[in-house]
């Protein structure tokens, strides 16, 4: 058995000092291949320590220092290109391009935070106020198993430029994807401190590192419920947070659009990264007018969906993470079709031909919004579509939930899906096309989460402003 016990402390790999170990299995297969050793309360209090006593040397250093940083990240990253994508599919089952799309994104966040760093970012006359912005201290980014080195990039990427001394506990369910990451971290040779890696469940682990009280500043993505334990971790020592939690997305099919734009448009925001991941346009809403059109349509599109080995250049669906989410999907597809949701495509089990590894078929269930299926948040290939009458009930629809992280439009009429993006309460919203824009705010209303990521707001989440005032 392969046991991986490495964690980054203080600029150098140690073992940890907990024995609890986690299973780590192959998506493709479904078969164990390592355990990892998870650290415990002391592993997180080391950690802690060694990004305090850095702080202040970190804090101290020029812009033009901490771009120099960034940029051996980056290259870092670069050179650990190939071993990130290998152990993402191996894992976690994405497809080959979306690997490698989400690693070269990963070191980009590095290159995009190396080009705010001016030291006019940092200082801003108003009246007789010099208003400083200065690094809000130890940082904890506490990173989910979708996509580790994308998450763990752009987080740490805004932290380091900001000049605060960052903890990253990776998600005990990514431990696999994280080894690269954590090598390329240790290999870009930063000050020893700066940045620390600790794997571990959110008990011990990730209770110490978000109520210690030496750090300043904690940063999710994750779960709402995780983000709720974590908010209320943190108000004791009135630690600022960033909440990145889930979603169920929206994708508005108005009754004006091209289907043939459209259908492809709302199943890549449904499925991307096999479903799993949290901006997903799990519900589908589609005009009564069109109805039965747009079923057979989405459904025609769901059904011709290549499932299979996420190494094959022309497989779209690979395996979900392990078997706890295979069996989740399995329960909620099962759900969907007990409270009388219509099955158009898909269903439960394994794909034909595909018995072993954490394989699930891409599943389309007509429903209402008010069942199960259509209110929770799955993280697996099943879409759900809802009917409605007119664009007043679709923005009605649209909101009827307790997420507001992403939306999407398909329309004829650009104008007018402007207009109803401004009535949904989301964070993001999309129209006719899946934007990669790393410049514009990232975040989410309601119990999607708390602050924005990305760019200048990712970075100024990790700031406090300090206002002098001169005669």
């Amino acid at each position: 058995m392969n046991t991986l016990n490495r964690h980054y402390i203080n600029g150098r790999i140690v073992s940890a000092r907990g024995t609890d170990t986690y299973p780590i299995t192959s998506a493709i297969s479904g078969e164990l291949i390592a355990e990892g050793v998870l650290g415990d309360a002391t592993d997180a209090e080391e950690a802690v320590r060694a990004a305090r006593e850095a702080l202040p040397s970190w804090s101290a250093t020029t812009p033009g220092e901490r771009r120099d940083h960034l940029r051996k990240l980056a290259d870092s990253f670069t050179r650990h290109r190939e071993a990130m994508i290998s152990a993402l599919i191996e894992e976690f089952g994405t497809t080959a391009a979306t690997a490698a799309y989400i690693v070269d994104q990963s070191r980009d966040w590095f290159l995009d935070a190396e080009q705010l760093l001016t030291e006019e970012t940092f200082v801003q006359r108003v009246g007789q106020a010099t208003i400083h912005k200065v690094p809000a201290g130890v940082a904890v980014l506490i990173t989910p198993w979708n996509g580790a080195s994308w998450f763990i990039a752009m987080k740490a990427s805004a932290a380091l430029a900001a000049g605060c001394t960052v903890v990253i506990k990776p998600s005990e369910r990514g431990i696999w994807q994280a080894q690269p990451v954590l090598d390329a971290i240790a290999d870009a040779g930063l000050p020893a401190g700066v940045v620390n890696v600790v794997f571990g469940k959110g008990n011990p682990v990730g209770d110490t590192l978000t109520g210690h009280p030496d750090v300043a500043k904690v940063s999710v993505t994750g779960s709402t419920a995780t983000g709720k334990i974590i908010a209320h971790n943190a108000v004791d020592t009135m630690k600022r947070v960033t909440l990145e939690l889930g979603g169920k997305s929206p994708t508005v099919i108005l009754d004006d659009a091209d289907l043939t734009l459209a259908v492809p448009f709302a199943v890549q925001a449904g499925l991307f990264n096999n479903g799993q991941a949290c901006i997903a346009g799990t519900r589908i809403l589609v005009p009564r007018s069109r109805e039965n059109e747009v079923k057979a349509a989405l459904a025609e599109a769901v059904s011709a969906l290549k499932v299979g080995d996420p190494r094959e250049a022309d497989t779209v669906i690979g395996p979900v993470l392990d078997r706890a989410q295979y069996d989740r999907i399995q329960a909620y597809i099962q759900t969907g079709l007990n409270e009388g949701g219509e099955l158009l495509a898909g269903g439960l089990g394994h794909p034909d031909g595909l018995d072993h590894g954490n394989y699930v078929r891409p599943t389309l269930l007509a429903v209402t919004n008010d069942q199960t299926v259509a209110r929770e948040e799955i993280f697996g290939p099943v879409l759900s579509v809802i009917v409605y009458e007119d664009d007043d009930q679709a923005a009605a629809l649209a909101n009827d939930t307790p997420y507001g992280l992403h939306a999407y439009i398909a329309t004829g009429d650009v104008a007018r899906g402007e207009r109803l993006a401004r009535r949904i309460r989301a964070g993001r919203v999309m129209i006719n096309e899946i934007v990669d824009s790393r410049e514009a705010p990232f975040g989410g209303f309601k119990q999607s989460g708390i602050g924005r990521e990305f760019a200048t707001w990712g970075m100024s989440a990790f700031l406090e402003e300090q206002a002098v005032f001169t005669p």
